[in-house]
């Protein structure tokens, strides 16, 4: 059931506000009915919450999305207005206040946002993956202090894998939790969080036991527990409309009771978050590269050089087509991959890997590609698609660098089964 059509109990406000959405949603882009519109497929729910996204992306995102870049603002007013429309907690169940949509919904909401600015949208597909992990397998107790405040985006999270010596390979991390008392004492750094600082509640990957994978868990800890700390703001290339740095923990103090399902379920936990996450950084791809394409579609009509406009030199048709058909070709593998992650499938750690791979690499190149069709104003920040360039590029480096994409994907392969 498509979210505007669910109970007040989902999220108070969705109702009233998608009802507000829904009259200026039907307004067709140059692109509608074209061989890379983004509504072929889709059934008439996700039809509904697609064009809610991509008003509001039009309408909340896009017009700041330069501005938020240069200054490097953290909007978190409009990541809430995103969340009184069911954006906050999207696959999360209802029960506690979730959206209860699939991946494959989730997959569209975060293309169809990320055509208003692709780095928003990226930190909403983190926050919502911490959403997930809370819900999937925290207990009710914690549920019940989370899912609500993190569905509205009252509360907001950050993922805390990665460090400073532990990048690709996770499991080597050292970050440490150690029982005292009731609580556990953590020790340890993590890198390139996303929101540090900002955010209110930490997911932390770390190690209670020995060495290993299986020594791992999953641990919250809230904004202003002593002991936590951040470093210093990181310059970044894009991404800009979140903060990221390290995220320090010396002697912290978290109650035991914040422990995220079993000790030593903490990177089973991690690997399947990252399933979806993978699945929503690639669907941000989508929606960037969509928006590439129509604004150098809307530039090859109006410039002219050798006394005629640009859509009229074969060779930028054919690398116009060529765009289109990269584009196609990564939303058709990052939906099946969705289909997989909701039914399931065997297959779908590699279907979702390869979905990852593929998309974000087509993608970045699709902006790219969009870039230089504008020639020198592509350079300047006047212009979007230098924004949309610089937000893809660390989709092929998050989530799972694109060379372990690789490596998943031929682990399944060379399989025996």
């Amino acid at each position: 059931m498509a979210l505007f059509l669910r109970p007040l109990h989902v999220c108070k406000n969705a109702v009233k506000n998608i009802s507000h959405y829904l009259p200026i949603c039907h307004r067709r882009d140059i692109l509608t009915g074209s061989c890379i519109d983004i509504s072929h497929g889709l059934d008439e729910e996700q039809l509904q919450i697609q064009k809610v996204a991509l008003d509001f992306a039009k309408n909340e995102f896009a017009p700041n999305m330069q501005k938020w870049d240069e200054e490097e603002t953290f909007p978190v007013e409009a990541l809430r207005k995103a969340a009184a429309l069911g954006f906050g907690a999207v696959y999360c169940k209802e029960k506690f206040g979730g959206t209860g949509l699939s991946r494959l919904d989730a997959s569209v909401i975060c293309e169809a946002l990320a055509t208003g600015c692709c780095s928003t949208t990226a930190y909403i597909s983190i926050h919502n993956m911490c959403a997930w992990m809370i819900d999937e397998f925290g207990n009710d107790d914690i549920r019940q202090k989370w899912i609500p405040h993190l569905a509205t985006m009252e509360k907001m999270a950050s993922y805390c894998l990665t460090e400073p010596g532990a990048g690709s390979d996770a499991a080597s991390l050292t970050t440490s939790a150690k029982k005292s008392g009731s609580d556990y004492v953590i020790n340890g750094a993590k890198a390139f969080i996303s929101g540090a600082g900002k955010s209110d509640v930490y997911v932390v990957i770390c190690r209670t036991g020995g060495g290993g994978a299986k020594s791992i868990s999953c641990i919250l800890v809230e904004k202003g527990t002593p002991g936590l700390s951040f470093g210093k703001k990181e310059k970044k290339v894009g991404w800009n409309t979140h903060p990221a740095c390290i995220v320090s923990f010396d002697d912290c103090h978290v109650p035991q009771s914040n422990l995220i399902g079993e000790e030593g379920q903490g990177f089973t936990i991690a690997m399947k978050g990252l399933n979806g996450g993978r699945l929503n950084v690639a669907s941000s791809s989508l929606g960037a590269a969509h928006a590439s394409i129509e604004k150098a579609r809307d530039h090859l009509k109006v410039r002219k050089q050798f006394g005629k406009t640009l859509e009229n030199f074969q060779y930028l048709q054919f690398r116009l087509a060529e765009m289109a058909t990269q584009l196609l070709a990564s939303r058709l593998i990052v939906r099946n991959a969705a289909r997989a992650l909701d039914n399931s499938d065997p297959s779908s750690v590699a279907l979702c890997s390869m979905a990852k791979l593929f998309a974000t690499e087509e993608c970045f190149k699709i902006c790219n590609d969009a870039l230089q069709m504008f020639g020198g104003y592509g350079y300047l920040k006047d212009y979007p698609v230098q924004q949309y360039m610089r937000d893809t590029r660390v989709h092929c480096i998050l989530e799972g660098t694109n060379e372990i994409m690789r490596l998943l994907v031929s682990r399944d392969l060379l399989t025996d089964r």
